[in-house]
């Protein structure tokens, strides 16, 4: 099992940039597929970018271009970075990891088996 903790959201302004990390602790020595998700009050939880154990990634269109996710499997962070913020991405963001097989095919929530507590994204025109 691992421990997924989000940090650096916060309140921006349009047009700024934000970069959220996620600290994995406990049985790090396994290989997980990552993900960051997002999800609006009232809405579904959405895939925003995800990573394999190879390093392969995959955005969801409304990110891809502005977006980067990677990992520093030394310190046991997963990185989103994200430029160009419009205000739909308000949300509250979330870390995940899958701990079985991985590909970039699984990209709905119940697909991931840990999640971290989120980190709330405000961008404001």
């Amino acid at each position: 099992q691992v421990q997924l903790v989000e940090s650096g959201g916060g309140s921006m302004q349009a047009g700024g940039s934000l970069r959220l990390s996620c600290a994995v602790s406990g049985d790090t020595g396994r290989r997980y597929c990552m993900a960051w998700f997002r999800q609006v009050q009232g809405k579904e939880r959405e895939g925003v970018a995800f990573i394999d154990d190879f390093g392969r990634t995959r955005y969801a269109d409304s990110v891809k271009g502005r977006s980067t996710i990677s990992k520093d499997n030394a310190k046991n962070i997963l990185h989103l970075q994200m430029n160009s913020l419009r205000p739909d991405d308000t949300a509250m963001y979330y870390c995940a990891a899958r701990g079985y097989y991985c590909d970039l095919t699984l990209i709905t929530p119940n697909m991931y088996n840990y999640w971290g507590q989120g980190t709330q994204v405000a961008v404001s025109s």
